[in-house]
C-alpha cells in the first residue's frame, strides 16, 4: 500500500487511457484465415499499443503480431463453431470490453478537442509550487491497522528496537516495508494531510510520539532527513500540467454528465 504523492501527479501522465492514432489506415487485408480477412487496421492498432509501450517499430514486430492475430482468428472461429458466443458469461465479458473501448475512446476525443492555453498551464505550475513549498523530507514509516500496535512499536523503537527490521515484520505497506519503511525524497504535500503535518513538525532524526492516523491506517513515522526543495522547470512539466488539468475538467464533465443522467 502506497502513500499517493503529490509528485507523481506532476510525473505521471493523468490519464490511464490508450491514445488513438490519428494515421490512415489501410484496408489491406494481413491475412486470411478460412475465408475469412484479418484488416490491416488490426495490425497497426496494434503495433501502435506496442510502441506506446516503448517497443520499436519494425518488420520483425509486425510479424510476430500478425502471427498472433492468425493465432487468435484460428482460436475465435473455433469458439464461435463451439456457440461459446452465447454463453452469458462471455456475452457479459464482451459488453464489458465493448464499454471499455467506447469509454478510451470518449476520453481520447476529449483529450483532442480540449487545449489546455499556456496561460492556464504556467498558473498551474504556480500553484503547484507553492503546494509543495521549499523543502522536501527523506523520512520513514511504518503503517499498521491498530492504534495499539502502533504505540508498542513506538515503545520498541524508543527502547532501540531495529526499525528496519520492525517495518519488514509488522508494516502493510507492502511498498515500503522491504526498504525498511523508507520513503522517497518528497515534499510534506506529497503526502496525505495528517501525515504531511505530522511529517513537518518532526525534527531530523526524531520519531512520531504518537500514531499518526490516516484512511491508509497507523502510521509510526520517523524523519531521517531533510533538504531544500528543487522545482523542475514549467517546460520539463509542462506537458505532465496539461494532463492534470485536463483531468480534473474530465471528471467535472463526468459528473456533470452523472448529473443529468436518468439513473433508476
Amino acid at each position: 500500500m502506497r502513500l499517493t504523492k503529490f509528485s507523481q501527479l506532476i510525473v505521471v501522465g493523468a490519464f490511464g487511457v490508450f491514445a488513438l492514432s490519428a494515421h490512415a489506415q489501410s484496408t489491406t487485408a494481413v491475412a486470411t484465415v478460412n475465408g475469412v480477412e484479418i484488416p490491416n487496421s488490426r495490425l497497426e492498432l496494434m503495433v501502435n499499443a506496442n510502441v506506446a509501450q516503448g517497443q520499436a517499430d519494425g518488420p520483425e514486430m509486425r510479424k510476430a503480431l500478425r502471427e498472433n492475430l492468425i493465432a487468435e482468428e484460428i482460436i475465435a472461429q473455433e469458439a464461435l463453431k463451439n456457440k461459446l458466443d452465447q454463453d452469458p458469461e462471455v456475452i457479459a465479458q464482451l459488453e464489458v470490453s465493448r464499454q471499455a473501448v467506447l469509454v478510451r475512446a470518449y476520453q481520447a476525443d476529449y483529450i483532442r478537442n480540449n487545449i489546455v492555453s499556456d496561460e492556464t498551464l504556467q498558473k498551474e505550475y504556480e500553484i503547484l509550487k507553492v503546494q509543495m513549498g521549499d523543502q522536501e523530507f527523506k523520512a520513514r514509516h511504518i503503517l499498521v491497522e491498530d492504534e495499539n500496535e502502533a504505540k508498542d512499536i513506538i515503545a520498541s523503537l524508543k527502547k532501540g528496537g531495529d526499525f528496519a527490521k520492525l517495518a519488514a515484520e509488522k508494516s502493510i505497506d507492502d511498498g515500503s516495508k522491504d526498504e525498511g519503511g523508507v520513503l522517497n525524497w518528497s515534499p510534506s504535500a506529497a503526502y496525505v494531510r495528517p501525515f504531511a503535518e505530522a511529517l513537518a513538525s518532526l525534527e531530523k532524526g526524531k520519531l512520531t510520539d504518537e500514531p499518526v492516523h490516516t484512511n491508509f491506517g497507523w502510521h509510526v513515522i520517523e524523519l531521517m532527513d531533510m533538504r531544500p526543495m528543487e522545482i523542475p522547470p514549467f517546460e520539463e512539466v509542462k506537458q505532465n500540467i496539461q494532463q492534470r488539468i485536463l483531468q480534473r475538467e474530465f471528471a467535472a464533465v463526468v459528473q456533470e454528465l452523472r448529473s443529468k443522467a436518468k439513473v433508476e
